[in-house]
């Protein structure tokens, strides 16, 4: 997917909202360990902070997208949190717990501006020309790894000190980005003079 940037507009990501997911919750959850809950009073409380969390960053026109498991309780759920956000093109990758979303329940899928499962994003705004690989999941290894190509990704609900690997890659969920979206400004600042091929071992002419 190629976008180009209007005069304004900015790119945003986030994952692992798990809008309306009542174990994820310390108030409600009924799992034994609670040491991975989000400390919470209730789960619409919950629900609010993601919902603002979005909305106070994100814009109408601006793009967001969404690295999976993006809510809980099925389409009723999943279109409650669309509606309440702003922004007109959502994107969405993706989850382990998107399966409704994937089989288009109930025509699922038209909440979204897009749905896939793996993603090249190229952006260009200006003299920037920035290819980003989007997956829910985290990839050893993707396309353009060493030639700045940045991947990003959720699934592994990072704290903020965890987030960023030692490569051009990350989590963006919302346990390590305070349940807000990050800005692609903010991901490339991040990624700034980072070594790309860190963590392999190659061939002299890769």
């Amino acid at each position: 997917m190629e976008i180009q940037l209007k005069r304004g507009q900015r790119v945003w990501f986030t994952s692992d909202s798990h809008y309306n997911h009542g174990n994820i919750c310390k108030a409600t959850s009924k799992w034994d360990n609670k040491s991975k809950t989000r400390d919470f009073e209730s789960l619409e409380m919950m629900n609010g902070v993601l919902v603002d969390a979005i909305n106070e960053v994100v814009v109408e026109d601006d793009y967001l997208f969404h690295l999976g498991d993006f809510a809980f309780g099925g389409v009723d759920a999943v279109r409650d949190f669309r509606d309440q956000i702003n922004c007109k093109n959502l994107h969405l990758i993706l989850g382990n717990h998107d399966y409704r979303i994937k089989e288009d329940v109930d025509l699922i899928q038209d909440e979204f501006s897009s749905v896939q499962e793996y993603l090249l994003l190229k952006v260009k705004k200006g003299n920037l020309d920035q290819r980003i690989v989007l997956c829910h999941y985290p990839i050893a290894s993707w396309y353009g790894i060493c030639h700045g190509v940045v991947h990003l990704h959720g699934h592994l609900h990072l704290p903020p000190h965890l987030r960023i690997h030692n490569n051009m890659s990350m989590d963006v969920g919302v346990e390590g980005n305070n349940f807000k979206p990050i800005s692609m400004e903010k991901v490339l600042e991040l990624m700034q003079d980072r070594d790309p091929c860190s963590h392999m071992v190659l061939p002299e002419k890769y």
